[in-house]
């Protein structure tokens, strides 16, 4: 019972220094705080949701103005006015623009207009294919073989090739042999 009564003592004094330790820190940390939130005119601000609305406009007519220099007031004065050959130079420069501007604008014209004459000529051939595919069909889906046949043996006298009148010769394309001159025997 002894040793638990010392423990309970030890830890009442333990913690009666840790709370004079932290009420030290508190008081060093507000000093700190202080001495940071001072400025050049010692007046005190306050950062976070604290801060008050400061006037602006009352604070501007109580700032004194800065002293401006002759030369930089002459300075100002000359950027206020533009000389004649100033003006005369943006004059030229606005102009060329335009008619750099107007250029662009009629060679984009021109290509949309061959554009569409392009896709307009590639329908027309299109439909001039498709035309010539379906006449194609049609003529030679009439053509009778078999009437050729009759009247080519019958009213014009052509007959079938005979066993030696067919000649075989070795060609170096497989298109067609070109006949140039008689044939040996």
């Amino acid at each position: 019972m002894h040793g638990i009564a010392a423990l309970e003592i030890r830890a009442a004094a333990f913690k009666d220094s840790w709370r004079q330790k932290e009420a030290g820190d508190q008081m060093a940390a507000v000093q700190r705080t202080e001495n940071r939130c001072r400025t050049a005119d010692s007046r005190y601000y306050v950062q976070g949701n604290t801060v008050r609305k400061l006037d602006v406009a009352r604070e501007m007519e109580r700032r004194p103005r800065p002293k401006v220099s002759n030369r930089t007031r002459k300075n100002r004065e000359k950027a206020k006015h533009m000389s004649a050959g100033y003006v005369l130079y943006l004059s030229v420069a606005l102009v060329v623009t335009g008619f750099i501007l107007i250029n662009y604008i009629s060679l984009q014209s021109d290509i949309t207009n061959s554009v569409q004459n392009i896709s307009r000529l590639e329908k027309e051939l299109n439909d001039l294919k498709l035309a010539n595919d379906e006449e194609y069909t049609r003529i030679t889906s009439n053509v009778d073989l078999e009437e050729i046949k009759r009247i080519a043996i019958q009213e014009l006298g052509m007959q079938y090739a005979e066993e030696g009148q067919i000649v075989s010769f070795a060609s170096e394309s497989n298109d067609y042999v070109k006949q140039i001159a008689d044939i040996p025997d």
